[in-house]
Parts: C-alpha cells; sequence; structure tokens
C-alpha cells in the first residue's frame, strides 16, 4: 500500500489527518479495492485493464493531488462496462469515507479546463445530496479501445457513492480524446478546490443546516 504523504493543509489541522480510505468491492463481475488520500500529492498506481480509462484516472491522481491506488479485476472479456462503473462507485465511497463529517472544508469546487480545441467545466458540491448532470457531447462513440459512454457510468457511480452534487459541461471540442481529458482534469481541480480546507471557517460544518 502506498504510504501517504500527509501535506497541504494549514496550521491547526494536524489532529484530522489522515483523511484516508480504503474499501474494496467484490461481486460477481468485479474485484476492485481503492485507497485514497486526499491530502496527497497526486501519486497514482492504477491497474484497471482498460489502459485509457487508467490514462484519465490518473489524471484526477495528479491534478486533484490525491494519492490514488486502485486494483480492479473485472469482466473485460465482455466490455469495460461494469468495471468502469464499478470503480465510480468505489471511489465515490472511498472519497466519502475519507472526508469524514466534512467540517472546515470549502464544500464547492468549480474549474475550467482547456486542452487545444476543448474546454470542460465541472462544478461540485459536497452537498450530501447524490446528483449528476453531464452534457458532454462526445464527438466518437469509441476513444481508442474505450467507449465513451461510459464516462457517464463513472461519474454516475462517483456522485451516488460520494454523495455529491455534480455538474458537468464539455463547452468545446472536436476531438474526442481531448474532451474527455478535459472533464477528468476540470472535475479533479473542482474536486480539489471542494475539499481544501477553508482557513476562516475552521471547524465549521458549511451549510446553514448544520449538517451535510
Amino acid at each position: 500500500m502506498t504510504q501517504y504523504a500527509l501535506t497541504n493543509l494549514p496550521e491547526g489541522q494536524a489532529k484530522r489527518l489522515p483523511r484516508v480510505a480504503e474499501l474494496t468491492r467484490n461481486t460477481a463481475e468485479t474485484q476492485i479495492t481503492v485507497r485514497v488520500n486526499l491530502d496527497g500529492t497526486g501519486v497514482a498506481r492504477l491497474h484497471t485493464g482498460i489502459g485509457f480509462f487508467d490514462h484519465m484516472l490518473d489524471q484526477i491522481a495528479r491534478h486533484g493531488l490525491i494519492d490514488l491506488d486502485i486494483d480492479a479485476e473485472g469482466d473485460l472479456h465482455i466490455d469495460g462496462h461494469h468495471t468502469v462503473e464499478d470503480v465510480g462507485i468505489t471511489l465515490g465511497q472511498a472519497v466519502h469515507k475519507a472526508v469524514g463529517d466534512k467540517k472546515g472544508i470549502c464544500r464547492y469546487g468549480h474549474a475550467y479546463v482547456p486542452l487545444d480545441e476543448a474546454l470542460s467545466r465541472v462544478v461540485i458540491d459536497f452537498s450530501g445530496r447524490p446528483g449528476l448532470v453531464m452534457d458532454v457531447p462526445f464527438t466518437s462513440s469509441m476513444i481508442g479501445s474505450f467507449d465513451s459512454q461510459l464516462v457517464h457510468e463513472f461519474f454516475q457511480g462517483f456522485a451516488n457513492h460520494a454523495f455529491v452534487t455534480l455538474h458537468i459541461d464539455n463547452l468545446k471540442g472536436s476531438n474526442a480524446h481531448h474532451q474527455c481529458e478535459t472533464v477528468f482534469k476540470a472535475f479533479a481541480r473542482a474536486l480539489r478546490s471542494a475539499l481544501a480546507f477553508d482557513a476562516r471557517a475552521l471547524g465549521q460544518i458549511p451549510s446553514t443546516k448544520g449538517a451535510l
């Protein structure tokens, strides 16, 4: 297991460390273990059996500054659907567990990320209410051997099990690889912003309800 670095936290937050979690999901279709450190440095160790998907998960780690270990064995002899969806579910569960009571976090995050002609926007809210609104008109149904429809399945699984509200929009793009990569990078940056501690509200639940 990765030895997680505990960095980038404001003074006074040491008592809350570590924001780490490990989850395993075993079904007749997939066997998945996810380990996360929300206060990492972007170190990733990924094995899903789907090269392009590993590349996208690496964007989450690198640009979200999340240390991420994922081991997945799925029924790839059928297709990638179950593996991608179940990784989204398990990652969502791990993030939900690691974030804890949400005291002191910014809660909301958003990011715009370009890649050449493509531009995507992602907005996230650690609201406790799962929901996904996604508008990504991929210009190709396949990105190499990766089915672009599975991007929605990944984020749906994540949103449902991390209990977040997630809005994803690809605003421009003609190359499906670029469209997808901007989505994952923007998601990573939005996630990083939402999970960051607010120095003016340490120890407070970021809601007038007093709970999320």
